[in-house]
C-alpha cells in the first residue's frame, strides 16, 4: 500500500481488530505504522462475513467499505517550507477536507489563489475570474502554469456559477475534478512564486561565496 502521509509504497501488513457487527455486516478498524516517515495509519473496515483471521485480530472476508480516518486525506506532497503560513494554512485545509467535501475544498483553495493573485502577482481586485485573466495576459507566468490557471476557469464555468468568481470562498457546487484541479494550480503557483526563486538565491549566495574567496565582485 501507499502511505497517505508520506506517499512512500510498503507491504506492512495492518493490524486488524473486530469492533462488532450490525444488520450491515461485520465491522474493524485496522492500523499500522508507515515503516518509512513513522506515522500511524487508521481505516475503518465494514464487509459482510465469514470473518478471516487477520494480524492481530479478525477482518471482514468481504470488504465493501474502506474509510482512511487518519490522516484523514491523502497527503499531496506537502507544501513546501518556503511559502508564506498564511497561504499555507489555507491550501493544508482545503487537502484535509477533499475526501469529506469538494465543495468546501474548492472554496478555499479559490480563496487562497485569489488571496496569492492579489498579495503575490499584484493583480488588480476584482473578480476571481476577471484576476485569472489578468495573470493570463500578463505573459508573465509560463505557459504550462497558465494552462491548469485557466482550466480552472474553464472547468468552475464561472459564467453558469457567478458567485465563484464574485466570492470566491463561497461554498457552491463543483464539477468533478474542480477541487483537485484548484491544488494543482496553487502547487504549481506555489513552486513558481516561492520555491523556484528561493532555491535561485540559494545558488546565487553560494556562487558569491566562492567568488569573495576568490577576490572577485559578486553577482547582482
Amino acid at each position: 500500500m501507499k502511505c497517505p502521509h508520506c506517499l512512500e509504497s510498503f507491504h506492512e501488513a495492518m493490524a486488524t481488530y473486530g469492533i462488532g457487527s450490525d444488520k450491515q455486516g461485520d465491522w474493524a478498524i485496522s492500523a499500522c505504522n508507515c515503516p518509512a516517515c513513522r506515522k500511524r495509519i487508521i481505516a475503518l473496515v465494514s464487509g459482510k462475513s465469514p470473518l478471516i483471521p487477520a494480524r492481530g485480530g479478525l477482518i471482514p472476508g468481504n470488504v465493501h467499505q474502506y474509510v482512511l480516518v487518519y490522516p484523514k486525506a491523502i497527503s499531496r506532497g506537502g507544501c513546501p517550507k518556503e511559502v508564506p503560513q498564511e497561504f499555507a494554512n489555507d491550501y493544508f485545509e482545503a487537502c484535509s477536507v477533499l475526501s469529506d467535501s469538494p465543495k468546501a475544498s474548492a472554496a478555499l483553495s479559490r480563496r487562497c489563489l485569489q488571496l496569492l493573485l492579489r498579495d503575490v502577482a499584484k493583480v488588480k481586485h476584482s473578480t476571481l475570474e476577471k484576476e485569472i485573466q489578468e495573470i493570463l495576459d500578463s505573459q508573465k507566468v509560463p505557459s504550462h502554469i497558465t494552462d491548469i490557471i485557466d482550466a480552472v476557469r474553464q472547468i468552475g464555468n464561472f459564467a453558469a456559477h457567478p458567485i465563484k468568481s464574485k466570492s470566491s470562498g463561497e461554498i457552491v457546487p463543483v464539477e468533478p475534478g474542480e477541487a483537485e484541479l484548484n491544488l494543482d494550480v496553487l502547487e504549481a503557483l506555489f513552486d513558481f512564486y516561492f520555491t523556484q526563486p528561493a532555491k535561485t538565491q540559494a545558488r546565487k549566495n553560494a556562487l558569491n561565496i566562492k567568488l569573495k574567496d576568490a577576490g572577485k565582485p559578486p553577482i547582482k
